[in-house]
């Protein structure tokens, strides 16, 4: 594995009288050198940066465009002009042997420009080069034989061993840390470790207290039915949940006690009996989340990462005769890595509009000729029913008189139910009398603050709170042409109690919650979650407590954790809000003995103890 390090930078320190030698000039290209190179690996990693198509001509040669690529040294390769070449012209043919060929490029470096060498010694060369022409290499390997690139790892994810044999690995894994009020995905990926042709069915069943599906259930179901992969292939499902607004800091993942099982040909293989993954949660954004993770990645960890000295650009699949070989196929897409640059981003992002629909928010008779999705998060204020923030709408380049434009769908973090949103037009004024580029928000009518020499915005808006979802749009319409690019608004958003809340006293009689398996046998330190169903009424919060000291612990979301002494443990579980509505819940701590079922740690059924 390469480390080869461009830094420290050295560079040259000239003082009067200072005699320059061939090993000071080449510090001084040097320095340049390597701090661009040092940039172009950090800042925009290996790969093709644009072109170097590679297409078959006939059934022995390939034509290769022009193009540039970075390498992992962060070297520039240039091809400056399409080539075409046969494939028995191209370094390493005579070497492989597969029937897949891997076509790379790689930096190369030529001297040029041979002259007489003037001021030598007898031991030193007559003739030297003067230039060095910086170039390139196209060459073939055996697919199987390329090195895998390192990729450093990071605290991003993190995952357990769902179960593990001599042919197949499953793994489940999560982000270690998610966003409340965001959606994640869980990922079981399976691969296949081995050539034995032989088939894989997998379960098992994820409790989740801080996520939930789509159909609003705190547990899912993992698993593949006849799975058949390849030696090296793996299969990756994807089950989207979504993080719950939760005051909890922490939470877990726990694969239910009894319900992992796998099968190779009917053959029953070692599954993990109960394990639980940890999960922070974080109020921060995904792209903020992200981005810290990515940046705590230091300087060696990149840089053994970042060593290739080639960029592969197509596996080609050759037909071999007894004297001579055929192309056959050319294959790019999962071959190629390409580089988006800054250059390339309003092109990508343009492109990227052909395959993803944004919310639509026109309506009748009112199109959007730019719509914009937009969000800015709120803070909440000191009282729990207030909240504020700030948005932008932009309105683009020669916005007229009568444009409409919307902003994205903001939430305003009071959850759902009755609020009242109202926005003010945020406003640089400069008038003597209110304070030289005083910022002001005007909430209303601005025309009644106007000057003659003021030059006011005129826009009228509106507000519509979805209030299901805790969350409102923006409309803005023009009432004149402008020349800026964004219209800037401070929101305030006001939650009303509801009618049921309002009332002094509530009526409980045909209201409760129940445990979907209030009893259950589990072994010492083992973990269970109680998930809790509510009749006749809508989700609330719930809180859990144990009813006597040293019963276990229990979590703020439900997760019940075994003492190390067997007994009959009892957790009362109650509605935050309304504390008289209440159940219990009880575990059955006991041991394992050696060699018991699984079985062992299933529900002992809704009849109790």
């Amino acid at each position: 594995m390469n480390n080869n390090k461009l830094y420290p930078f050295e560079r040259n320190r000239y003082y009067p009288g200072k005699m320059l030698t061939s090993a000071d000039f080449q510090a001084e290209q040097n320095y340049h050198i390597n701090k661009v190179r040092f940039l172009n690996g950090l800042m925009y990693g290996t790969g093709v940066i644009c072109g170097m198509g590679v297409f078959s001509l006939d059934d022995q040669s390939v034509l290769i465009e022009s193009g540039a690529a970075i390498d992992g040294h962060g070297r520039e390769i240039i091809i400056d002009s399409s080539t075409v070449k046969k494939l028995s012209a191209i370094e390493g043919f005579d070497r492989v042997t597969g029937d897949v060929v891997r076509l790379c490029v790689r930096f190369r470096e030529q001297e040029i420009h041979n002259v007489y060498s003037v001021n030598r010694s007898e031991d030193e060369k007559e003739y030297e080069y003067n230039r060095i022409s910086e170039g390139y290499e196209l060459f073939l390997i055996d697919k199987e034989t390329e090195e895998t690139s390192y990729t450093p790892e990071t605290e991003f994810l993190t995952k357990e061993t769902l179960f593990k044999s001599e042919n197949y690995i499953g793994e489940v894994m999560i982000p270690s840390t998610v966003c409340k009020g965001k959606n994640v995905k869980i990922v079981l990926e399976i691969r296949k470790i081995s050539s034995e042709n032989v088939s894989l069915s997998c379960r098992g069943l994820l409790e989740m207290p801080a996520f939930a599906t789509p159909e609003g259930e705190h547990e899912v179901e993992i698993g593949v039915e006849n799975l058949n992969l390849a030696e090296g292939e793996s299969l990756r499902k994807e089950y989207w949940v979504q993080v719950q607004d939760t005051p909890a800091v922490v939470t877990e993942l726990i694969l239910r006690s009894g319900t992992a099982f796998a099968l190779e040909d009917d053959k029953a293989i070692s599954t993990s009996s109960n394990f639980s993954l940890r999960v922070m949660l974080s109020g921060i954004s995904p792209l903020g989340l992200v981005s810290s993770e990515i940046g705590k990645l230091n300087l060696e960890m990149r840089g053994i990462g970042l060593m290739d000295d080639s960029v592969p650009l197509a596996d080609l699949k050759i037909v071999r005769t007894t004297n001579n070989y055929l192309i056959d196929t050319i294959i790019e897409d999962t071959v190629k890595k390409y580089i988006l640059t800054p250059a390339q981003i309003p092109m990508s992002s343009h492109y990227l509009t052909y395959f993803e629909k944004e919310v639509d928010l026109t309506q009748k008779g009112v199109v959007s000729q730019e719509p914009v999705v937009h969000k800015s998060g709120g803070t909440m204020t000191e009282f729990s029913n207030i909240a504020t923030g700030t948005l932008e709408v932009p309105i683009g380049k020669n916005a007229r008189s009568g444009d409409i434009r919307y902003s994205g769908e903001i939430p305003h973090g009071l959850g759902p139910g009755n609020v009242y949103v109202d926005i003010g037009y945020s406003y640089i004024s400069d008038d003597p009398e209110l304070s030289l580029n005083q910022k002001c928000t005007f909430y209303g009518n601005p025309d009644l603050f106007s000057r003659k020499n003021e030059q006011m915005t005129d826009v009228e808006t509106a507000v519509k709170v979805l209030n299901e979802k805790g969350s409102f749009v923006v409309a803005a319409r023009l009432l004149r042409d402008v020349d800026y690019l964004t219209l800037s608004f401070r929101w305030v958003a006001i939650r009303f109690p509801s009618g049921d809340e309002m009332e002094m006293s509530e009526d409980y009689y045909d209201k409760s919650i129940s445990v979907a398996t209030p009893t259950v046998i589990m072994g010492t330190k083992e973990s269970h979650f109680f998930s809790v169903r509510f009749n006749n009424m809508k989700a609330t919060g719930i809180t859990y407590e144990l009813t006597s000291p040293g019963s276990g612990e229990i979590s703020s979301d439900g997760v019940y954790t075994a003492p190390t002494k067997e007994g009959v443990y009892e957790i009362r579980i109650y509605c935050t809000e309304m504390p008289v509505i209440c159940t219990y819940a009880y575990a059955i701590v006991r041991k394992k003995m050696i060699g018991e079922s699984e079985d062992g740690g299933s529900s002992a059924g809704e009849s109790g103890i």
